[in-house]
């Protein structure tokens, strides 16, 4: 079978796709025939060597197709299902076959296209889970940075749904503010203007942002920061796709009365009943039409280095898959 291969770490191009053995799977495990697997902005830190893993390996966390064999001790039904997975070791995904846990399997919902299947099972799953964390209420002004990317589009919609106002979606370019706008922000904000927390204080009625959740970090970090509401805003950061965490000053945070979380974190250390419920969630608001993940691109396999430098370069609008 094809797979996409990185035997050392580094730029894109280290990737490549090459003929591999077809893995076999073993007690409690199924194997998935990959339609679509998802490019995460993890599998380019992992592929950079920003966190070293054994070598080689196949990256790929999450996927999408049929389960065409099953592992000692798995239900008989699963075969032939329709399922969306996230794989074992977390790896193996950008191949034509992939192996998963039983446990970490979920059926695709009537009408629902694999596309959207893959790409809001888990970004879904994590997007509650942040709200969740940062106890975001109705009629609270929320501000989310990296607002058009694969997490950030859905914490737009899932914000608003929730009762949250204004919803306001920070991203980078004309591009990307019009599908904030699009997926429903009530107002969007261009981060490549200087005088972007000051555009979300005039958004917030001149208070600010009651909730900040950021993914960027860096720069963009601490504007967010400046654009959080003194006296009780309550600032999440869960991701540094600039390249560096924010900075925190803790006197100016302590003056200002800010509250920083790492809401993240709180969500990965839910019970895996909680986190499964989560994701299950997330795929019965896509098949009801809810949630609506934004698809930037489907590449093949060959194409796993331009979409991995896409991805870092910040140009995608939304997730990018792949297509075995």
């Amino acid at each position: 079978m094809r797979v996409v291969q990185v035997r050392r770490t580094g730029a894109p191009d280290v990737m490549r796709v090459e003929e591999a053995a077809e893995p076999r799977p073993g007690p409690g495990e199924v194997l998935v025939a990959v339609e679509r697997a998802g490019v995460l902005y993890g599998d380019v830190l992992l592929r950079s060597g920003a966190y070293p893993r054994p070598l080689p390996y196949v990256p790929g966390l999450e996927v999408g197709g049929r389960v065409v064999a099953l592992g000692p001790r798995v239900d008989p039904a699963l075969l032939g299902t329709r399922v969306v997975a996230t794989t074992v070791g977390s790896a193996g995904g950008y191949a034509e076959r992939a192996v998963a846990r039983a446990a970490d399997v979920y059926p695709v919902p009537a009408g629902l296209a694999l596309d959207h299947a893959v790409a809001v099972f888990q970004a879904g799953a994590v997007a509650v889970g942040l709200l969740s964390a940062m106890r975001v209420a109705a009629g609270e002004s929320v501000l989310v940075t990296a607002a058009a990317g694969r997490i950030g589009s859905l914490l737009v919609q899932l914000a608003r749904a929730a009762g949250a106002e204004p919803v306001v979606g920070a991203a980078g370019g004309p591009a990307k503010t019009a599908a904030a706008r699009e997926l429903g922000a009530h107002a969007a904000v261009d981060y490549d203007r200087q005088d972007w927390p000051e555009q979300v204080r005039k958004a917030t009625g001149g208070r600010g942002a009651a909730v900040v959740l950021d993914a960027v970090g860096g720069t963009i970090g601490a504007q967010a920061l400046e654009a959080a509401a003194d006296a009780g805003g309550r600032v999440g950061i869960y991701g540094f796709t600039s390249g560096t965490w924010t900075a925190l000053d803790t006197m100016t945070l302590a003056r200002r009365g800010l509250t920083v979380t790492g809401p993240l974190g709180i969500t990965f250390a839910k019970p895996a009943a909680q986190q499964r419920a989560d994701a299950e969630q997330a795929l019965a608001a896509a098949a009801a039409g809810r949630l609506v993940p934004r698809i930037h691109a489907v590449r093949p396999l060959e194409e796993a280095a331009g979409a991995h430098a896409e991805l870092a370069a910040r140009h995608s609008v939304g997730a990018l898959l792949l297509a075995p």
